[in-house]
C-alpha cells in the first residue's frame, strides 16, 4: 500500500511558515550542503519533538481536567486513548517535513515515511486497545457484571485487533496492498489454528462458563487436581486465578474448569445454609436399657418429655398385646438410651436457633465399625460464615460431649499408653490405712 494514500499531504512541505527563511539559509550555507541537510534535520526533529511536547503539556492537562469532570474514575482516565492518539502528532510532523530534507534520496524518504506511517498504524491499534480496556472497567462497574464478566471477549478483540495491525504494517513498511499479504494467509491457516489452538479453546471454554453462568468473579471454588480451594478473584480469556485460603494465587487454565470436574460452593451462600456433617462414636459397650427410675429422670428433660410419653403408650401397648397372648416379659421392648439420646438430639436441634428447620435434619446411626458406633448429626446452620459456621459446630458438639454421660453412654476412644500406664499406677498404689486412734 502506497504511503502517500496515506499521507496525501506530504508535497506541502513547501509551503510551511518559514520557508523563506530556509530559502536564505540554503544560499548562505550552498558551499557545505551537508551543513544545510543536517540543520534542517535537526530542526526538523525538533519541530516534531515540540509538536508533542506542546500535545502532552498543555493539550491533554486540560483533557484530562475535562475528563474528570464526567463519570470517568480516574483509573479510566489513565486508559484514555488521548494519551496514545497523541503520539501520531510527531510523527506526522516527520512524514510532512522529511520531502524538506535536500539532497535526500527518494528511497530514503519513502522509508521514511513507510516507517511513520507504519507507526501511526500502531499507535492506533493501542489506542483502539484502550478503548477496550476503558469499555471494559466502565461495564464492571455495573452491579451484574461479576455474574457475566466480558473480559474474556475483550481480550479476544485485542488479539484480532493485534492481527490486523500487524498486517497493515507489513503492508506499509512494504509498500504492498493488504490484499496481497492475505492472500498468502490462507496456506498458512493450518499453522494458524495450531498456534490458536489454546485460544480458541480457551474462548469455547469462557463462552460456556459465561452462557450457563458456571463461574463468578468472587465465588469459592473447590479443585483439588489444580491444587485450588479459594475464591475466583479474576476471570481472563486464558486463565482463571483463584485466591486460596493461605493467601496464595492458583491459576487455572479456562479450558480445565470445561474438561475437569470442580465444585462450587455459591450454592451453599445463596441458600442461606451450611450443611454439618459429623458423628459421635460411641461405645457399644455402654448401650443397655433404661429402668422405670431413669425414663422418669429423662422425663424431666422439657425436650424430651413428648417422646418419653409417646414411647411409653407406644410400648405399653405392644408389651400389653404381648401379655394378652402369654409370651414372656423378655420378649417386650423397652427404652434404651442410645435410643432417648438420638431423639434428644434431634429435638436439641429442633429447638435451637442456630440450625436451619426448612432443610434437612435428621440424626441417624450408621454401620457399626472398629472404631465404634456412629451416631451422625446431619443438618444445616443458618449462618455461612466460615468462622461463626464453626463456632455453632463447635458449641454444639460440645454441648453433646458433655451431656452424653447423663445417658450413661461413652464415647469410644483408642486406648493410648499413657492410659494403661495410669491404670497399671492405679492398680499398684497401696491401700490407705487411716491411723490407730490415740
Amino acid at each position: 500500500m502506497s504511503v502517500q494514500a496515506l499521507l496525501p499531504f506530504a508535497s506541502a512541505s513547501a509551503a510551511l511558515p518559514g520557508a523563506a527563511f530556509f530559502a536564505d539559509l540554503q544560499h548562505t550555507l550552498a558551499p557545505y550542503p551537508w551543513a544545510y541537510d543536517a540543520m534542517v534535520i535537526v530542526a526538523l526533529l525538533l519541530a516534531a519533538w515540540l509538536a508533542n511536547w506542546v500535545t502532552k503539556r498543555i493539550l491533554l492537562r486540560g483533557l484530562r481536567r475535562a475528563l474528570r469532570a464526567t463519570v470517568l474514575s480516574d483509573k479510566e482516565v489513565k486508559l484514555s486513548v488521548i494519551p496514545r492518539l497523541a503520539n501520531v502528532i510527531p510523527a506526522l510532523v516527520l512524514s510532512l517535513g522529511i520531502g524538506a530534507v535536500p539532497h535526500l534520496p527518494a528511497a530514503m524518504v519513502s522509508v521514511v515515511r513507510n516507517v511513520c506511517a507504519a507507526f501511526i498504524v500502531l499507535t492506533v491499534a493501542l489506542a483502539l486497545s484502550r478503548v477496550l480496556d476503558l469499555l471494559n472497567h466502565v461495564y464492571e462497574r455495573r452491579p451484574d457484571a461479576h455474574n457475566k464478566p466480558i473480559k474474556g471477549y475483550m481480550q479476544l478483540l485485542k488479539i484480532v485487533l493485534g492481527v490486523v495491525a500487524a498486517v497493515l504494517m507489513v503492508s506499509v513498511l512494504v509498500d504492498k496492498s493488504p490484499v496481497i499479504l492475505l492472500s498468502g494467509v490462507g496456506a498458512m491457516m493450518a499453522v494458524l489454528i495450531l498456534v490458536f489452538q489454546d485460544t480458541l479453546l480457551s474462548l469455547v471454554a469462557s463462552v460456556t462458563i459465561s452462557s450457563n453462568d458456571m463461574v463468578r468473579v468472587g465465588d469459592w471454588i473447590e479443585m483439588p487436581q489444580q491444587n485450588a480451594d479459594g475464591d475466583v478473584i479474576d476471570i481472563a480469556l486464558h486463565t482463571v486465578k483463584v485466591q486460596n485460603w493461605d493467601k496464595t494465587i492458583t491459576t487455572i487454565p479456562t479450558k480445565k474448569l470445561i474438561s475437569d470436574s470442580f465444585k462450587n460452593w455459591r450454592g451453599m451462600s445463596e441458600a442461606g445454609g451450611r450443611r454439618i456433617k459429623r458423628a459421635l462414636y460411641l461405645d457399644q459397650h455402654s448401650v443397655r436399657f433404661l429402668d422405670a427410675a431413669e425414663i422418669e429422670q429423662m422425663r424431666q428433660l422439657t425436650v424430651l418429655r413428648e417422646y418419653i410419653d409417646r414411647k411409653r403408650t407406644e410400648l405399653d401397648a405392644w408389651n400389653g398385646a404381648l401379655a394378652e397372648r402369654g409370651v414372656a416379659p423378655i420378649n417386650g421392648r423397652r427404652i434404651t438410651n442410645l435410643g432417648t439420646f438420638r431423639a434428644y438430639v434431634e429435638h436439641y436441634l429442633r429447638a435451637s436457633p442456630h440450625v436451619r428447620q426448612d432443610m434437612t435434619l435428621l440424626v441417624r446411626q450408621l454401620e457399626p465399625g472398629a472404631n465404634g458406633l456412629p451416631l451422625e448429626v446431619y443438618c444445616f446452620a443458618n449462618d455461612t460464615r466460615w468462622a461463626m459456621y464453626e463456632q455453632i459446630q463447635a458449641d454444639l458438639f460440645d454441648h453433646l460431649l458433655a451431656i452424653l454421660p447423663n445417658f450413661d453412654l461413652r464415647v469410644f476412644q483408642a486406648s493410648s499408653d499413657a492410659m494403661f500406664m495410669d491404670s497399671a499406677r492405679i492398680r499398684r498404689a497401696p491401700e490407705t490405712v487411716p491411723p490407730p486412734a490415740a
